[in-house]
């Protein structure tokens, strides 16, 4: 008999404590008063133990021992993903759970602009909170070592876009992934040019559409000015357009292109030298990498900015310069 209320006291001490187990996984957390909810992040390879000890910090009193517990009895032991989260007030341990393992975590938009330099982005980057900066004090050579692409210049080599990012993520992987989708573009898109282009490979092309990036004021004018600066290589003319110099100047440049800027010789300087610049000047958008693989068919030689954000077209260099003394007659700026 002894024995029966012995197993009858343990089945109940079981009962009372498995209720209680229940009732804690399905009530609310405890928040602080002036909490109404907290965001963390929680590293790679953190398990429940430390998610709790970051929720206690936040003001939550998440009990480590009972999540654990919770995970195993849930099937859901191990499965801590990484990432930045946010808890509501109200929400259960039964909910913390399944967030955690659901990878819903938080995102932010990282917009990188085209016809912008490299070092234009790493600050832009490198301005972003939401990032976990980890190449700020990488040069550029280093940077593009740890992205694989040893000894190659950056620029142009990655692609404008929106980034829907992990919040807290590595700007690291950002470059990688810009990296990887301007490959992707630039390999589609140079298999369906225009034959008979005057460019030796794709890299060549890539060059050709950062400078119709540049050039370009009206999005319609795109293909029109690659048709001229295509028409410039095949009669062999230099290029002879501004910012390739401008880049070439570099943060010497202090906006007020010069006479004798056209005149200084740099690898950049399509005055001074024939064909294309060495590497790209900017971050070129897929519509510039289109119109530099299918540039207008034009007899166009030169061009001139309006002043409302297109351009005039020129076959001769008297039409040009006609054009030139009508649209910039009161404007003081070198001319070709």
């Amino acid at each position: 008999m002894r024995f029966f209320w012995f197993l009858f006291a343990l089945f109940f001490l079981f009962g009372a404590l498995a209720a209680a187990f229940f009732f804690w996984y399905s009530r609310p957390l405890a928040f602080a008063p002036e909490v109404t909810q907290v965001e963390f992040r929680v590293p790679r390879g953190m398990g429940l133990r430390g998610v709790a000890r970051l929720l206690n910090q936040e003001g939550v009193a998440a009990n480590a021992d009972l999540l654990a517990l919770a995970a195993r009895l849930s099937g859901r032991a191990g499965t801590v993903r990484a990432g930045a989260y946010v808890l509501a007030a109200g929400s259960t341990p039964q909910d913390l759970l399944a967030l955690l393992a659901s990878g819903k975590v938080l995102q932010v938009d990282v917009r990188l602009i085209e016809g912008w330099t490299f070092r234009e982005w790493r600050q832009k980057i490198a301005a972003y909170p939401e990032l976990t900066r980890t190449t700020s004090a990488l040069s550029d050579a280093e940077l593009m070592a740890r992205l694989g692409m040893a000894g190659q210049s950056p620029e142009g080599l990655f692609f404008p876009d929106t980034y829907r990012v992990d919040k807290f993520s590595d700007d690291l992987a950002l470059f990688s992934r810009a990296a990887r989708t301007m490959q992707e573009h630039l390999q589609r898109e140079w298999r369906a040019r225009e034959a008979n282009l005057p460019y030796r490979n794709a890299y060549e092309a890539l060059i050709m559409a950062s400078i119709v990036e540049k050039e370009t004021g009206m999005e319609t004018d795109r293909s029109e000015i690659a048709g001229v600066f295509v028409n410039r290589l095949r009669a062999g003319m230099r290029l002879q357009t501004d910012p390739t110099v401008i880049y070439g100047l570099g943060t010497v440049f202090d906006g007020n292109l010069r006479r004798a800027h056209l005149e200084a010789d740099t690898p950049y300087n399509t005055y001074t030298r024939a064909g294309l610049p060495p590497t790209p000047i900017a971050m070129p958008g897929l519509a510039s990498i289109r119109a530099a693989l299918h540039p207008a068919s034009t007899r166009a030689l030169y061009f001139v900015a309006r002043g409302d954000g297109g351009s005039q077209f020129s076959a001769t260099l008297a039409e040009h310069n006609a054009a030139v003394d009508r649209y910039q007659r009161r404007r003081k700026r070198p001319q070709p």
